[in-house]
């Protein structure tokens, strides 16, 4: 479960949906693709995941303005069987393209079991778990990935070469919660960082080295490296040694990009973000990757939905490790995190509170919170 200071504020999640809507229309986006936007950074950051919530606002606000996201973007399929497509995504905000491209690998699932959408030319799309679930309202499973900015360093290499290249899978159950992944493939993601930098504590030696491939617990230091892209970066899951596990997180990462990235035609590795000759930013250019399958496609949707259950109570009555409370299934902690803060309002630290009131303030809104 997230972490909330005494002393976060907290709002409303419909305000925070309502605010960040009206900042994107402003902004001449769609009132549709606004709304979804909202609606997606909001849940992320009802489910805890608060580095890809409406934190993310201010980069989505100066991306546009910068003319590194297109606000009023019109997506368009370039490539398309029965049961896959390519979507160009007109450089516009990774949400509006993404919902589209389940909905299309939804469609195509109905109709041939399975469906595959793949999508180029697009930016950030917030969680990758929240295109995952849209399947779960059909009885189907879920997938999801995406290429990121590159921060994470391959195994045995010094400089950042992937990105966190999140991976998102969502399976109904039936009397039980579904099981809902969705991870990075590095072992923290940028905005974990960010929020240590904003809190001004130490992170963890596994999460990141300096430009000297060196384990460092300075957050502010290593995202200082990212920006100048002057060496070091995050690591992948397990870590910087093939002792713990890293290559394994490094192959994981390595696939995302090439179903993300390599598979729909987007840019990829230190591709991405490109700028032009006098250093000013382009589209990011990255791509993402969404799949639906019919579970009825395999067997009776009412048998495996019971054995997911059974499969799920025999996880989570196994005896517990010494001291140990209670054994989770992936997306379990969201969805209890999601319920609790959608009762009692979404917490937003100070350094959040302030970015969006200068948005409000900027694009000449009322000022919230």
């Amino acid at each position: 479960m997230k972490c909330v200071a005494n002393d976060d504020l907290r709002v409303n999640p419909s305000i925070l949906r309502s605010f960040c809507s009206e900042a994107l229309k402003r902004l001449d986006m769609p009132a549709e693709d606004a709304l979804l936007t909202a609606k997606v950074l909001v849940e992320a950051d009802l489910r805890g995941i608060d580095s890809h919530g409406v934190a993310r606002l201010s980069r989505y606000v100066s991306g546009i303005q910068q003319g590194m996201m297109r606000p009023n973007a019109i997506p368009r399929v370039v490539h398309e069987t029965a049961c896959t497509a390519t979507i160009d995504a007109d450089a516009g905000l990774g949400q509006p393209v993404s919902f589209m491209a389940m909905q299309l690998a939804m469609n195509k699932a109905r109709e041939h079991s399975l469906g595959f959408v793949a999508v180029r030319n697009s930016n950030h799309f917030g969680i990758a778990g929240f295109y995952a679930m849209m399947a779960l309202a059909e009885d189907m499973i879920g997938i999801c990935t995406t290429n990121t900015e590159v921060l994470v360093v391959p195994t045995f290499a010094r400089n950042a070469l992937l990105g966190t290249n999140p991976l998102a899978i969502a399976v109904p159950a039936g009397k039980e919660r579904p099981y809902v992944l969705d991870m990075s493939t590095s072992t923290v993601t940028r905005g974990k960082l960010e929020v240590y930098a904003r809190l001004e504590k130490p992170t963890p030696l596994n999460w990141a080295t300096d430009e000297k491939g060196v384990a460092t617990d300075n957050p502010s230091h290593v995202l200082q490296n990212i920006i100048k892209r002057s060496g070091g970066g995050l690591l992948p899951l397990g870590g910087a040694l093939e002792e713990s596990g890293g290559h394994k997180g490094y192959g994981l990462a390595l696939a995302v990009e090439i179903f993300s990235a390599v598979l729909p035609g987007a840019l990829y590795a230190n591709r991405v973000y490109p700028k032009d000759k006098d250093g000013k930013p382009l589209p990011s250019g990255i791509g993402h990757f969404f799949g639906a399958l019919r579970v009825d496609a395999f067997r009776s949707k009412e048998d495996f939905k019971r054995d997911m259950d059974d499969l799920i109570q025999r996880l989570i009555n196994t005896p517990k490790a010494l001291g140990a409370e209670r054994i989770y299934i992936p997306g379990e902690k969201e969805f209890e995190q999601a319920e609790q803060f959608a009762k009692e309002g979404v917490p937003l630290n100070d350094k959040v509170a302030k970015d969006l009131r200068a948005i409000a303030e900027q694009l000449g809104m009322h000022r919230p919170f």
